[in-house]
């Protein structure tokens, strides 16, 4: 991968570090205006976004942004009819190389902004920063874990095992209790987290 090129991942969780309800919905009590000013400027600076069919930010700045979309309905690559900015990448066809290559983002920032099996999958590619946001007021028992097939870790203890280490919790909305902690990539030499 392109030294020039980083991948950042942004997510807000329920207590109980779900990014969805049960039928895989992202209910209103998950979204916050805060953090949602937080992730369109963060938007706004990226080269590109990386989500899944189901997934999309919803913000002004959408349909100029240009994005992966990940799918198995294709064998590897093809521009996306509907979205002028838009690459289809089937990761079992292409690299995550060829994609942005493909979409014409040779360096900056790519978003990873979902669903679990994006977000599962980037854990491999590895990401450079992980922006975890956490409604401290939202439980979504028997909802859509983070990461698909790591239901049994929080997301925090996923993102310490692929080898980020978190920055200083930061507030973003006192009332609701959202909160906001940027995982980096450890560098070379440090020791895991206990």
């Amino acid at each position: 991968m392109s030294a020039r090129r980083r991948i950042e991942g942004y997510a807000i969780v329920s207590t109980d570090g779900m990014i969805a309800d049960a039928s895989g919905v992202m209910p209103e009590a998950l979204k916050n205006a805060a953090d949602q000013r937080f992730l369109s400027a963060e938007l706004d600076r990226a080269a590109a976004l990386a989500h899944g069919r189901h997934s999309h930010e919803g913000h002004a700045s959408s349909p100029g942004r240009r994005r992966l979309i990940l799918t198995r309905r294709i064998a590897a690559l093809e521009p996306d009819a509907d979205l002028p900015n838009a690459m289809l990448w089937n990761p079992a066809g292409a690299s995550f190389d060829e994609a942005c290559a493909a979409l014409g983002v040779p360096a900056g920032v790519v978003a990873v902004i979902g669903g679990p099996e994006v977000y599962r999958l980037f854990l491999e590619v590895g990401y450079d920063a992980f922006h975890l946001s956490r409604a401290g007021r939202v439980a979504l028992p028997g909802g859509l874990p983070l990461f698909a097939g790591r239901a049994e870790r929080s997301p925090e203890e996923t993102l310490a095992l692929f080898g980020l280490r978190p920055d200083a919790e930061r507030v973003l909305d006192e009332a609701a209790a959202v909160t906001l902690t940027t995982w980096r990539k450890r560098s070379a030499g440090r020791r895991p987290l206990s």
